[in-house]
């Protein structure tokens, strides 16, 4: 296991209580739960941070990356102060979710993954989050989810979250 510490010790007891729910020779099979527990903690995953995972669970770091570049839920970069993710699946997409994305993308001129230039936003499009009937739907930093986000309603969750 690596020297450096880059987790705080309640996180790594928190890993370990993941670790616990598996066969000792298994303990890799927590790396989903380790990553979005570091990410909790440090916003995103580093390399640092995957070498970490990957020393503390025995595993080899490019199969720590595979997960965390297989599912869109890990950030790879550092995100804004508030991350918006907006799912743009069919269901979300047939009650305007399309719409919904174009706004956001025009009051925060960004794109999907960017960032705004003074680090408070950044915007992603997200598979589905399953509230399929509240959409569309979006997530604030993985945490808080938003349901029925039309225009008016997005104007009024980015006002909130500009005087923050």
């Amino acid at each position: 296991m690596t020297d450096v510490t880059v987790l705080s010790a309640d996180a790594i007891a928190r890993i370990d209580r993941e670790i616990a729910k598996f066969p000792s020779e298994r303990k890799a099979s927590a790396v989903m739960a380790a990553l979005a527990i570091a990410q909790q903690e440090i916003g995103w995953i580093s390399k640092e941070v995957a070498e970490f995972v990957a020393s503390y669970l025995d595993m080899p770091p490019i199969a720590v990356w595979e997960v965390a570049t297989f599912y869109g839920m890990y950030n790879l970069e550092k995100p804004g102060r508030f991350k918006i993710t907006i799912c743009t699946n069919l269901p979300c997409a047939l009650q305007g979710a399309g719409q919904a994305a174009e706004h956001l993308k025009k009051k925060l001129k960004l794109e999907f993954n960017q960032t705004s230039a003074d680090g408070r936003f950044t915007l992603k499009e997200g598979e589905c989050m399953g509230a399929c009937g509240d959409a569309p739907v979006c997530i604030i930093n993985d945490r808080k989810m938003m349901s029925y986000m039309t225009p008016t309603r997005l104007d009024e969750l980015l006002e909130e979250l500009k005087n923050r």
